[in-house]
């Protein structure tokens, strides 16, 4: 039996714990984020690693990370756009790995230590939706955790999935994720809410002829959406939809930034 079998899961296994842009132009990136929604940019110096760099909120030593950025390596660089990617908290990268290929997905990047910060692999769902798994070694220090409506912190994540019944019984047995309650769209079909430990975190849908492929996005907290529209366009972004209100009171886009990765805002007020 794999040790992510739901009668061993932790409370942290399926809980996504940071989020992480790859981009081909680390300094505009940084300065693009930084204005838009207001995250400082801090290098993490790692012995023999590529340079790594911190989204972090607040002020003070040790502030709350709300994700990382990084360069293309060498493998990658001109084969994939600039993107942002999900990790997941996994009891255990190598089982959870075994259990995506059991159920029709795949393993992009075999698991692998990452010194002092945890192991890690990239996974694909069956319909090729692209996460990181992660099981990390905790901080002796741990910064203070941002809530989810926090401003700068990832509101809400959505998979463009190839079909949402079938994304959301794949991920349900992966990550223990359950249903929340389900959005009609019409002709669009169900726009299912899922939930980690009784909370709603996200939701997922088939995606519209739009979308290209499957794929996740993440949306980002920010205090009011059309003064983030102006910053957006100030700084070089482009917004693709929006802005439209959502239930739940809120506001968001859908954009891009400078280098064409692609990310969502969403705020309380328009």
């Amino acid at each position: 039996m794999l040790q992510t079998a739901s009668s061993t899961r932790s409370a942290t296994h399926g809980k996504f714990i940071w989020c992480e842009l790859m981009t081909s132009d680390t300094k505009a990136a940084g300065d693009f984020y930084s204005a838009v929604i207001g995250w400082k940019v801090n290098t993490m110096s790692m012995p023999d690693m590529p340079a790594y760099y911190l989204f972090e909120m607040g002020e003070g030593e040790n502030c709350p990370g709300i994700g990382g950025m990084m360069d293309f390596p060498p493998e990658l660089e001109g084969k994939l756009p600039p993107n942002w990617t999900g990790y997941v908290a996994v009891d255990d990268v190598d089982a959870t790995a075994k259990e995506y290929v059991s159920l029709g997905g795949s393993i992009q990047r075999e698991p692998e230590d990452i010194p002092g910060i945890g192991r890690f692999a990239v996974v694909a769902d069956p319909h090729g939706a692209v996460l990181c798994i992660m099981t990390p070694i905790p901080p002796e220090n741990p910064p203070r955790e941002l809530g989810p409506e926090d401003r700068g912190n990832v509101g809400w994540r959505e998979l463009y999935a190839g079909e949402v019944h079938e994304a959301f019984d794949f991920y349900g047995k992966v990550f223990g994720w359950t249903k929340d309650h389900d959005f009609d769209m019409g002709a669009m079909g169900p726009y299912r809410i899922f939930a980690h430990g009784g909370k709603a975190i996200g939701g997922m849908m088939t995606r519209p002829e739009t979308v290209p492929v499957p794929c996740w996005s993440y949306y980002f907290n920010v205090e009011a959406i059309d003064a983030a529209i102006e910053r957006v366009k100030e700084n070089g972004g482009t917004v693709v939809f929006g802005p439209q209100s959502v239930p739940g009171d809120s506001w968001i886009i859908n954009a891009t930034d400078p280098q064409g990765a692609f990310f969502s805002l969403v705020a309380p007020k328009r």
